[in-house]
């Protein structure tokens, strides 16, 4: 769409505001503002109340980096959960991808990204630390390595895996099960594969040979 071509001022500075969010063109921007215009007036301000909010008020679990409303997220307070296991994801996306496939009881631990030189991530800019003072501290049993099966997220297992040796880890560290293809996203594999990765895990060092 050519700049400057529409008759409201107040239309394009929308549009362009929608076309910030990822896998949203311009026609797309343009198709959400209509439907957005088409909406009562306390409908819209609603809908603007909640992002406003979410930005504003949303927090992080102090134990497990997971997004809630609270200073700890409805999974670690959880008491049915087992707290002897630790699933370690690389985002939100994958907490709620495991979460579905209704396989998994454990905790969680969000690292915040993985290891990533090309794109300016270090170990320093994730959550690693709290991982390893979580495992120091807590009575853990195992450690589920859950990343994306690329060349970044296999990076950030082995360096995990150094971490958590060089602390005396005593729990059994595993990995998901390669179900899912190399290269594959964690938060794109259908949820029976994802589920079956989880239950069929492996010993993390047999994939170290």
């Amino acid at each position: 769409m050519a700049e400057n071509q529409f008759s409201s001022r107040l239309l394009e500075n929308a549009i362009n505001e929608f076309a910030k969010l990822p896998g949203i063109g311009r026609k797309s921007a343009l198709r959400l503002v209509l439907y957005m215009l088409r909406q009562s007036k306390e409908e819209v301000e609603d809908f603007g109340n909640a992002i406003i909010t979410l930005r504003n008020d949303i927090k992080h679990c102090k134990r497990c980096h997971n997004i809630c409303d609270t200073e700890i997220c409805s999974i670690c307070a959880n008491p049915k959960r087992d707290e002897t296991t630790i699933c370690v994801v690389e985002n939100i996306k994958d907490v709620l991808s495991i979460e579905n496939t209704q396989q998994f009881n454990g905790l969680y631990h969000v690292l915040g990204g993985i290891i990533s030189p090309m794109d300016g991530i270090g170990p320093s800019d994730l959550n690693i630390g709290s991982l390893v003072e979580r495992i120091s501290t807590e009575d853990i049993k195992e450690v589920i390595l859950a990343l994306s099966p690329t060349m970044e997220g296999d990076t950030t297992n082995f360096y995990i895996y150094k971490k958590l040796a060089a602390a005396n880890c005593k729990a059994n560290i595993t990995t998901i099960a390669r179900g899912i293809a190399i290269g594959d996203e964690l938060e794109y594999a259908d949820e029976i594969t994802l589920g079956r990765s989880i239950i069929n895990r492996t010993p993390y060092q047999e994939t170290l040979k």
